[in-house]
């Protein structure tokens, strides 16, 4: 199964006493790259949420996690004003006033907005128990995180299969083409021999012309190339059946598609081959940029 990894999850809830809501988004990333964004009182959690996700099977993608708390209840927790951050905040609003010439509407409501100017302490034992409030909710996130990433995969499996598909029956009609190449040779060649040597009443000689042929054929024979690209077809169906993350197998397997159909194109030089040649180098980019959004 495939998973995508653009995708979005989102939950809300309150738990031990905090209104906690936890988004989940991410984007195309060669690796694990996960940004957190949690408020400063809860900044330690932070080291904890990236083993959380990796452990739930999210292993590539650029993650970012946004993690809001609201505190509800306050018993036991002290909160007090950041003096030198609240300073540096106020001073940054009076520049800002003064040099774009705004209205002078700075207040303690105005100033308080910024959280970041108070910290909030809490005794040490209520570490564990902010952790388990969270991952609960980070847990819900997650898995409508999840469900999108999989939904979307199942989206973008559907596409290449058919693309696949698509592509096979292109290289069967390039390999039916490529016989007619060789007996139309065979037939041109035996014209043109049969007419010079007529002309200079010479008997043609069969056998000469059935071994030029023979070398026209092993030069232009693609059947090596048809079957590592047949092979390769099998492989993409084997791979898209696994239950883990398959962006670069087959980012490589397109790769291989790839060389095989050039060396295709290189061989033939039958004018409707070429067409077919590009047309599948054409799908095979689709299928490229496609596999590029996928774990």
């Amino acid at each position: 199964m495939l998973k995508s990894m653009t995708a979005f999850g989102r939950a809300k809830r309150n738990e031990g006493g905090k209104d906690i809501t936890v988004e989940i988004r991410s984007v195309n990333n060669r690796f694990f790259d996960c940004n957190v964004r949690l408020p400063r009182a809860y900044s330690f959690l932070e080291e904890k949420v990236k083993p959380y996700l990796q452990s739930r099977g999210i292993s590539r993608g650029k993650v970012d996690v946004s993690i809001s708390i609201e505190v509800l209840e306050t018993a036991g927790v002290e909160i007090a004003l950041d003096s030198a951050y609240a300073k540096g905040y106020i001073d940054a609003l009076r520049r800002l006033r003064d040099e774009f010439g705004l209205a002078d509407d700075i207040s303690v409501m105005t100033v308080a907005r910024n959280q970041e100017i108070f910290r909030v302490h809490k005794p040490e034992a209520d570490a564990e128990s902010d952790w388990r409030d969270i991952e609960s909710v980070l847990s819900e996130a997650v898995d409508a995180f999840l469900r999108g990433r999989a939904a979307e995969g199942a989206n973008i499996e559907k596409d290449l299969r058919e693309k696949v598909a698509g592509i096979h029956a292109i290289t069967e009609k390039i390999e039916a083409l490529s016989e007619q190449s060789i007996h139309s040779y065979h037939t041109r060649l035996r014209e043109r021999l049969c007419q010079v040597l007529a002309d200079n009443k010479v008997t043609a000689d069969e056998n000469r012309i059935l071994t030029e042929c023979a070398i026209f054929a092993d030069r232009v024979a693609i059947d090596e190339e048809l079957v590592r690209l047949r092979s390769h077809f099998k492989a993409f169906d084997d791979i898209l059946a696994m239950n883990e993350p398959t962006g670069r197998k087959l980012d490589f397997l397109i790769q291989e598609m790839n060389r095989e159909i050039n060396t295709v194109g290189s061989k033939c030089s039958d004018s409707d081959i070429a067409h077919l040649v590009v047309d599948v180098k054409t799908e095979l980019e689709k299928i490229r940029e496609q596999i590029q959004n996928i774990e």
